[in-house]
């Protein structure tokens, strides 16, 4: 599958904030019709089918594999947003000494070591990819070298999310944490349908995180 633009992702990135009513033109397509189908095995489905039928009208989507994979660059585009939006709070609050500076000093850090371990993750299930039908040892390192780094990224995501009690929250940390999130949910949808392509391979089958 050929790397995604830049352009297509900002376009349709910002229908993974919230699952609202969909396009009606995209519903009765093949790709959405394989998108819902897919999205099936994830804990996020209504997120998952909302990120992803923007990009039904735009490439064909027809394998695991190509899911997989633009499930995982939509989870790095939006880790690499919410970082600049942690990144712009921290120096604000750093120059008032704010007491919450040192928590989303420590959030931003744990979101940029998301991203680190997505953008690994990518480059490794294109490697997969590229040697097609072709099962080896090597095929099972680099799908348990995905879901390490993808599962790390989760991690992170959702201990920054714990970071943020539910109660007692100015509207600044509830924003935070509403991006942060939108980060963790993405990234276990990615995860579940890294998982469905990987059964291929027998390996990574039946999990759900």
């Amino acid at each position: 599958m050929a790397q995604l633009s830049a352009f297509l992702l900002i376009i349709f990135s910002f229908s993974c904030l919230t699952a609202t009513v969909e396009p009606s033109f995209a519903r009765h397509s093949r790709a959405r019709a394989y998108i819902e189908e897919s999205c099936r095995s994830t804990r996020y489905p209504t997120l998952c089918v909302h990120c992803l039928s923007g990009f039904a009208r735009k490439t064909s989507l027809h394998s695991p594999e190509e899911l997989a994979q633009l499930a995982l660059s939509i989870s790095l585009y939006k880790a690499r947003v919410t970082k600049a939006y942690l990144v712009k709070v921290a120096k604000q609050l750093k120059a008032i000494n704010a007491t919450e500076y040192q928590t989303v000093e420590d959030c931003k850090q744990q979101i940029d070591s998301g991203i680190g371990q997505l953008g690994q993750s990518i480059k490794e299930i294109r490697r997969l990819g590229n040697a097609r039908n072709a099962v080896t040892d090597d095929s099972f390192t680099r799908i348990d070298n995905v879901e390490t780094w993808v599962s790390s990224a989760l991690t992170d995501a959702s201990d920054c999310v714990a970071q943020f009690p539910v109660r007692n929250m100015s509207k600044l940390k509830a924003t935070i944490k509403g991006k942060v999130l939108n980060v963790a949910q993405v990234t276990s949808n990615a995860l579940a349908l890294f998982h469905r392509y990987a059964a291929r391979y027998g390996a990574g089958a039946g999990k759900k995180p």
